[in-house]
């Protein structure tokens, strides 16, 4: 069982009332968006707003962060764990589906990052909300892509961390709503072994793609590569 809290260098999420509990993709994501110059950010299906709270962290102040949630149990664990991190001014937890959202909202952001459900077979999970969490039946890539460029600035990216195949399906369909790649990243889990997860950006503007990969052990149980370190280490505890 997943403790009920999981402790950053500089914020505590707790999770008990999330589906979805703070794991690697979440974090690689937090760390590898590219956000710096960003003043407005969106992050759809906050789950516990780890990476919201991230993104707050990472802008020292300079960005305005919304989090969208849809699951009544997550959305009040995110408003939890954004009131009681040092960047609460920051951020602002929304209970809503992403859809509502994008009908009702007059803003435009800079960045719009995103764990997103990917599950696309059908199989649920045993749990309702998991099921909500992961399935992307709830919010199908499309939708996502859809309101990702009605919302973004013109200059605007969106990034999103995925499974292989579904991010293979992913790239396609945002090449068809507009979407620019702008970087891909390969995540592997040891030197050798095939990629589990891609870091993706895209562009609304036309651009060339940088190809990036990223290994996050050394071939050893929790020894961790440097580049891995490098990328996690102002959030990451034992690093």
């Amino acid at each position: 069982m997943a403790n009920n809290y999981f402790k950053f260098k500089q914020f505590t999420i707790f999770q008990d009332g999330s589906a979805m509990k703070v794991g690697t993709d979440g974090v690689l994501l937090g760390a590898w968006a590219n956000v710096e110059q960003s003043q407005r950010i969106l992050d759809i299906g906050t789950g516990t707003g780890l990476i919201a709270i991230m993104m707050a962290q990472r802008s020292q102040g300079k960005a305005k962060i919304d989090a969208i949630e849809i699951d009544d149990s997550a959305y009040q664990q995110a408003f939890e764990n954004i009131n009681a991190c040092p960047w609460t001014d920051q951020l602002q937890a929304i209970h809503q589906s992403f859809q509502e959202f994008c009908s009702n909202t007059p803003e435009q952001y800079d960045a719009i990052v995103s764990n997103p459900p990917y599950f696309m077979n059908g199989l649920d999970a045993k749990e309702e909300s998991r099921t909500k969490a992961r399935n992307a039946d709830h919010l199908p890539f499309e939708e996502l892509l859809e309101g990702a460029m009605k919302l973004l600035n013109p200059k605007g990216s969106l990034s999103v961390v995925l499974p292989i195949e579904e991010g293979g399906y992913f790239i396609r369909m945002a090449k068809l709503s507009g979407f620019s790649l702008r970087r891909k990243c390969k995540v592997l889990p040891n030197p050798g072994k095939a990629a589990k997860r891609y870091l993706l950006e895209f562009s609304v503007q036309e651009c060339e793609t940088i190809n990036e990969e990223l290994i996050v052990e050394n071939g050893q149980r929790h020894v961790y590569s440097p580049q891995y370190i490098n990328l996690t280490k102002e959030f990451y505890l034992k690093f």
